[in-house]
Formats: C-alpha cells, sequence, structure tokens
C-alpha cells in the first residue's frame, strides 16, 4: 500500500522529474506562520525563532520509511494566531492546518486538509531544543506538530490508495495515547468535536471508514483523471457524495465530514458548475443538505 502511494506520486510527477534534485529527502514541505499581533511584548524576536524551529522540526524529520524526492514533498502549512501569553515561555493558540496534492496532468493542487485546532497550547523557550518519541510525551508543543504530521501523512496516503493512510492513523493513535496523562486540552475523549482526539477516532473508526475510501475515489479515480472524462468524474464525486450523506446520517457531529467539506467546498462548487442541468441538482441538493452553511454552493445552480 505504501509503495502503491509512492508509485503514484512518481508517476503524477513525472514530468518535473529532470528538474530536481535526485537526493532523497523528508516529506514535508510545511510552511509556518505564527501571527502574535495580540501578544504585549517588547521581545518579538521569539517569535521568529519559534516559526523557524517549527518549520525545521517538521520538514527536517523523517516521519515515514519511504524514500522521497524533493518534488514528492507534501505541500502543507500551519498558520498559528497566538492569542495569549499566560507567562513567559507559556502561549496559548489557535491553529488551521492545511495540506494539499498535486492533480494529474495539471498545475492545480487540491486540498486534502483544512483544519482548526482551537485548543493549540504550548510552552517554548527561545532556542529550545524540539524533543519528540513516539513512544514518549515529552511536551505538549512537539507531540501536536507530530500528531499533524502524521494527519498529513494519513490524508496524502489516503489520497493515493484506498485506506492507504491506515500506518499514520495508527501513528495518530500512538501520539493520541501518550499525550493522555498531560491532561492538555485537544487530547481527551471528553473533549469537543472538533479536539484532535476527535480527528483520530472519527479516522479510524470502522463506520467512518468510507469517507477515507472516498478519499481514493475523490481524488485518484475522479479529479485524477477529471481532464480526460469531467461527466464520468462528476458521477464518481456524487457517489462519495452520497457516501458521506450516509455516514453523515449516523455521525452527524463526525469531524471527517465537516473537515471534508471545510477543505473542498469551493472546489465541489467549481467541479458542478461546469455540470449537466441533472448532475447540477442533484449536487446543489446533496450538498445543501449535509453542508447547509455554505453560500458557495448557490454557484452551482446559478447561470
Amino acid at each position: 500500500m505504501l509503495l502503491l502511494r509512492i508509485a503514484m506520486r512518481k508517476f503524477l510527477f513525472f514530468a518535473a522529474l529532470v528538474l530536481c534534485n535526485s537526493a532523497f529527502a523528508q516529506e514535508l514541505n510545511c510552511k509556518v506562520t505564527i501571527n502574535a499581533d495580540q501578544i504585549q511584548t517588547s521581545d518579538r524576536s521569539v517569535f521568529k525563532d519559534m516559526e523557524r524551529a517549527i518549520a525545521a522540526f517538521l520538514n527536517s524529520r523523517k516521519w515515514t520509511g519511504d524514500a522521497y524526492k524533493n518534488y514528492e514533498k507534501i505541500n502543507c502549512g500551519i498558520f498559528l494566531n497566538i492569542s495569549r501569553m499566560p507567562s513567559i515561555g507559556s502561549f496559548a493558540a489557535s491553529a488551521q492546518i492545511t495540506a494539499a496534492r498535486p492533480i494529474y496532468g495539471t498545475n492545480y493542487e487540491t486540498v486534502l486538509l483544512n483544519f482548526a485546532d482551537r485548543e493549540f497550547e504550548f510552552e517554548y523557550l527561545e532556542s529550545q531544543p524540539m524533543e519528540y518519541n513516539d513512544n514518549n510525551y515529552i511536551n505538549n508543543l512537539t507531540s501536536m506538530l507530530a500528531f499533524y504530521a502524521y494527519t498529513i501523512l494519513a490524508v496524502d496516503y489516503d489520497s493515493f490508495s484506498e485506506m492507504g493512510g491506515n500506518p499514520y492513523v495508527q501513528k495518530m493513535l500512538l501520539v493520541v495515547n501518550n499525550a493522555q496523562s498531560s491532561n492538555r486540552p485537544g487530547w481527551s475523549l471528553l473533549g469537543n468535536t472538533r479536539s484532535r482526539y476527535a480527528l483520530f477516532e472519527g479516522m479510524n473508526n470502522p463506520q467512518q471508514a468510507d469517507i477515507r475510501k472516498g478519499s481514493y475515489k475523490y481524488h485518484r479515480l475522479a479529479l485524477d483523471t477529471y481532464q480526460k472524462d469531467p461527466n464520468q468524474s462528476q458521477e464518481q464525486i456524487l457517489d462519495v457524495l452520497k457516501t458521506i450523506k450516509k455516514v453523515w446520517g449516523i455521525y452527524p457531529t463526525s469531524v471527517l465530514v465537516s473537515s471534508f467539506f471545510d477543505a473542498k467546498f469551493n472546489e465541489l462548487a467549481n467541479i458542478f458548475h461546469e455540470a449537466s442541468l441533472n448532475t447540477k441538482r442533484e449536487a446543489y441538493d446533496l450538498l445543501t443538505s449535509i453542508d447547509p452553511k455554505r453560500t458557495v454552493y448557490q454557484k452551482i445552480i446559478s447561470e
């Protein structure tokens, strides 16, 4: 399964091969942005140092046993909006975690993950080492970063082969289990329905597995072949939406359902805006029943 995912990514990027360094590289190409405008402090250097340290931690570490080339790296991002500094070296923030993957034969990247973490609390001192071990909880910052690194890998691998992200969902489990003793927000079973624990639980829940299976159908069987046969790709995506609706009917607060639409709402509106009249109507009805808060779906039925 892992080899298939690497083979598919190599296939998608083959045209770029001659332009790229042949050395094996780490998996992530993560852009880290920190906004600390709300924090009143005369020493702003800690935030730039934090930005560099988080990026280095994510981008310099090997997260898998697979060999990546530079052009195979997963484009992703973490935006931290720091809202409070309760004490020196202690921070409370919200985080937006994103990841994307290319679509075959195009310059287009589709969003795989767009997840908001409202409980991103951590400690950081300038120039401190960023230590992490899969088998132990060392600190909240590196545990959260590792959790999202494995989440990004899971959703990426899922998009190239059916349930291909399973090894990284199990890595997410390790991080969650190790963090239980910390009593920090976001890790608990009793937390909110948009927590890190809820995200892991959704990805690990067999009754919600059809959403993850749908990722392969959506990306590999529909988007990667869209230019060849748009109508067939639209039908494939309709099938994915029908499956998501079934899961949503059982789990109306599923973080996997909400995360799917957080990542895809604009793309879905654009895809079905180009569809036949019957397909437009079916897509519009499905989308507005599952994800009614988005006004962008009006685009599907507009002229």
